[in-house]
């Protein structure tokens, strides 16, 4: 535990705090202050970090010109999708390989995570000729099936860290009464893994949520486009920028993870510190 015995460690330990809480919180509200500003404001030489004349014409524009409520819709379908779906597969796979010996199980969760190595953009070529070979290029499963191949390694990796750490006798009890293994799993572990199900959950759907690549070259259709490309194609060009309304539209797509991290992010930090020290 810190102890600050003079006024100078206070001092210096506020200073550095302030330093640290500006560093973090200062682009926020530049964001937030600029989607109030009336285009005048934001292209001048020197801009202020308050508006003289704040106003919403940003907000009302973002949901007048109608493409937003469909990005977000699109982002909500494939990034919660995507995020069952790998909680699902990644439960049957770190079990497996938590409470199971079979040969080449470790070669198989070492191949696995050895996925996380390649860089996103090689794995997208890959993957491209792929989605392209089943028809799913332009289609809402084609991205949510790219998500899930790229958070399932970690995603996978999460859960054996807190399998590993259930004890192997409440398993061993269960069976001994006659309980099947699928009914171990969904009835005794599952309960007892809710934080690690959650973390794994929030980390896919935040990490598809924030895609920019797969999406702008898996999905072309206007129509299907989320979040990502859509604030990228609408406000920011070559010759012109819209950063008022860039930034109210950067504010508003922020919302549902933020929300959704705080309503979380007590099972969040434990799903996270579960695998750090083994029991």
């Amino acid at each position: 535990m810190l102890h600050l015995h003079t006024p100078v460690q206070r001092t210096v330990f506020w200073l550095a705090f302030a330093l640290i809480a500006a560093f973090l919180f200062l682009p926020l509200v530049w964001m937030v202050m600029t989607s109030l500003k009336p285009e005048s404001e934001i292209f001048i030489r020197f801009p202020s970090l308050w508006p003289d004349a704040p106003t919403l014409h940003s907000y009302v524009a973002l949901f007048s010109r109608g493409e937003m409520a469909e990005q977000l819709k699109n982002s909500l379908i494939t990034a919660g999708g995507g995020a069952l779906l790998t909680v699902a597969l990644a439960t049957y796979a770190a079990y497996s390989f938590a409470k199971f010996r079979y040969r080449g199980r470790k070669p198989l969760m070492f191949l696995m995570l050895s996925a996380q190595m390649f860089p996103f953009a090689m794995m997208l070529i890959s993957l491209y000729p792929m989605l392209q070979w089943a028809g799913l290029l332009n289609t809402r499963l084609g991205l949510v099936i790219a998500y899930i191949i790229l958070a399932l390694p970690s995603g996978t990796y999460m859960l054996y860290s807190y399998f590993v750490n259930i004890p192997t006798e409440i398993i061993e009890a269960a069976r001994a009464d006659g309980a099947g293994e699928l009914y171990i799993l969904h009835r005794i572990v599952l309960p007892l893994a809710m934080p690690a199900l959650v973390t794994v959950g929030l980390y896919s759907f935040m990490w598809a949520w924030n895609d920019l690549l797969f999406s702008l070259t898996l999905v072309t259709a206007p129509e299907l486009r989320t979040v990502g490309p859509g604030l990228l194609l609408n406000y920011l060009g070559e010759s012109r920028s819209d950063w008022g309304g860039a930034m109210a539209a950067s504010i508003v797509i922020s919302l549902p993870v933020v929300i959704g991290f705080a309503f979380l992010q007590r099972f969040f930090i434990q799903g996270l510190t579960a695998g750090a020290v083994k029991s």
